[in-house]
């Protein structure tokens, strides 16, 4: 039974990323071996039910294929991927790989568990737009010194690059916000070599809210009548 995919993905994603922190494995090439399906529509439930996930893939001049994977093998991929990094795919019999990025997990409308996923085909040498996760890390001066918060406003920014260059995320460091007004904007993201920003410059990525000041009515002592 394939429940909580969602939490298993998190999970793998998680520990994926502790490790690429120490072994740089994130920027390893990912792989994913896939097998032809010949089996179509309702009978693919069968399949699920052995823990074999139909997959999908297809692209610009490329043959629309359809395909399949074992599920633990599928949702470790998936994870170490996300959406915007590239997977090298290579079906079984065939020896070229073909570069594609997930683009879209269908989701079972009962169960936390995956009915499909989509692949799409892209060029290595033709240049993508794909949505890239912002981290923030650090901390802020401004918001230390003010007694305020930093509210992270927009947690992605579109970004146009090579295939194999596309960013898995981007860090901002906090430390740039010194004043307790302070505002980081996406033209401030200090993108990697060969990436451009596509999204508006103008965009907030995140800010400082200040305290709240309490109403100084409330604060002040009630006062007292005289002569009662």
């Amino acid at each position: 039974m394939l429940l909580n995919v969602s939490s298993r993905i998190e999970r793998e994603e998680a520990e994926f990323n502790r490790l690429g922190a120490s072994t740089g494995m994130a920027s390893d090439t990912i792989s994913l071996t896939l097998t032809p399906r010949e089996v179509q529509g309702k009978k693919v439930r069968a399949l699920r039910r052995q823990g074999i996930i139909p997959v999908h893939l297809y692209g610009p001049g490329v043959e629309s294929r359809s395909l399949q994977c074992e599920f633990p093998v599928l949702v470790a991929v998936l994870a170490r991927a996300g959406a915007n990094t590239p997977v090298a795919i290579t079906i079984e019999g065939e020896q070229d790989s073909q570069l594609a990025f997930t683009r879209e997990i269908q989701w079972g409308p009962k169960r936390d568990d995956i009915l499909h996923v989509d692949f799409l085909v892209a060029e290595a040498s033709r240049p993508i737009s794909a949505q890239v996760p912002v981290v923030l890390v650090g901390q802020s001066p401004g918001a230390m010194g003010s007694g305020g918060t930093v509210v992270q406003q927009q947690r992605d920014v579109l970004v146009e690059a090579l295939p194999m260059e596309v960013p898995r995320e981007i860090e901002v460091d906090l430390a740039g916000l010194t004043e307790a007004d302070g505002v980081i904007r996406a033209s401030d993201i200090p993108l990697p070599a060969n990436v451009v920003l596509l999204g508006d410059p103008e965009d907030v990525i995140a800010r400082i809210e200040a305290q709240r000041v309490a109403d100084e009515e409330r604060e002040a002592p009630a006062e007292t009548g005289e002569g009662e």
